[in-house]
């Protein structure tokens, strides 16, 4: 079929911008200084390649680090307790939650999936900005304890958050309510794509090999299946996603707060 003429003519009246346009060359962090720095003619333009994008608010790093997004992320969140801090003598705890929730959370839960698989030491600064949004509301010192707040509050600490998050994928995928294109990732292990998993003789998914542990093991169709089977049976057999949710989170918070759950 051949296209409208209102498609062809749109086409045609693009343009190229070279202030919008960047080069982005991806390597391990032993191959970044192979990376080439030359800059590329496009369309009669120069343009020199860059070490860091930003692509549907996310920051990637030419070695997949994400060091960029934790320090966006982490940079506006206390930007947001900052100003938080100084109206929480005028406004009621519960809603100054619900204003952490709305700035700090979202921002930190924002497409967190991709953080899976990072060392501790770049999550732990995430964590930093939960601990000090629980510490804003019980108004808690930097050197108190913070897991009695987090208990009371019923938060998940930043590793639970982005592992809650690739588990309800996989769910939503397993039960055909995630987009297509992820359905090829996450394959039931006793049958041949995907099927829901009541019908399924098991409900633990396949874990595709990895050639690259630092980078491969990171890619949704091996971790998102590796916390899946992690989970309880009672868990992944539930009938709804509210449900599916309800145990997951009660699973992650036990497992965080192993004293809360005994």
């Amino acid at each position: 079929m051949r296209p409208s003429s209102y498609v062809v003519d749109a086409i045609q009246s693009l343009q190229f911008n070279p202030d919008k346009t960047e080069v982005f060359w991806c390597a391990t962090t032993r191959r970044q200084h192979q990376l080439s720095t030359t800059p590329l003619l496009i369309d009669g333009c120069s343009v020199t390649p860059v070490r860091t994008v930003r692509d549907l608010g996310i920051y990637i790093d030419s070695d997949l680090s994400m060091r960029s997004q934790i320090k966006h992320t982490v940079s506006r969140c206390f930007a947001s307790l900052r100003g938080l801090r100084q109206i929480r003598r005028c406004v009621p705890p519960t809603t100054l939650q619900m204003m952490l929730v709305a700035l700090v959370h979202s921002r930190l839960d924002y497409r967190n999936g991709v953080l899976v698989g990072l060392p501790v030491y770049l999550i732990r600064q995430l964590q930093s900005v939960l601990n000090a949004a629980a510490r804003l509301i019980f108004r808690l010192k930097s050197s108190d304890h913070i897991t009695d707040a987090l208990i009371s509050l019923h938060w998940l600490g930043v590793p639970e958050r982005i592992q809650y998050k690739l588990a309800v994928i996989a769910y939503k995928v397993l039960h055909a309510r995630a987009p297509s294109y992820l359905r090829p990732l996450v394959r039931v292990a006793d049958v041949s794509g995907c099927r829901a998993l009541r019908s399924a003789g098991t409900n633990r998914i396949l874990v595709p090999p990895v050639t690259s542990i630092t980078v491969g093991s990171r890619a949704f169709s091996v971790s998102a299946p590796l916390i899946w089977n992690s989970l309880p049976d009672d868990a992944i057999s539930a009938e709804s996603l509210s449900t599916f949710q309800r145990k997951l989170k009660r699973h992650l918070f036990c497992r965080s707060f192993t004293g809360f759950c005994n």
